[in-house]
């Protein structure tokens, strides 16, 4: 597991209001089908935002890159996240 995939699932854990453990999401889980919502996105985001120093580019502003913890990972990697 990559540093990014840990934090990603530390921030999870903390702000997403997930129906199961962080921990137990495998990283092409669709995270909405365990739990994550609208509003817990939002919160998802400016987590992680804070989290890795990074901002999400509005291209990036899509149902698609909160699905799972990989498309997380690939998005934050590619705007210069580290953890």
């Amino acid at each position: 597991m990559t540093e990014v995939e840990t934090g990603i699932r530390e921030v999870l854990q903390a702000s997403a209001r997930l129906s199961v453990p962080a921990s137990s999401i495998g990283l092409d889980d669709d995270l909405f089908d365990r739990g994550l919502t609208s509003l817990s996105t939002v919160d998802l985001m400016l987590s992680l935002e804070s989290k890795f120093n990074v901002e999400f580019p509005d291209e990036a502003l899509k149902r698609q890159t909160f699905r799972s913890i990989s498309s997380l990972r690939d998005v934050l990697v590619q705007i210069g996240a580290a953890a």
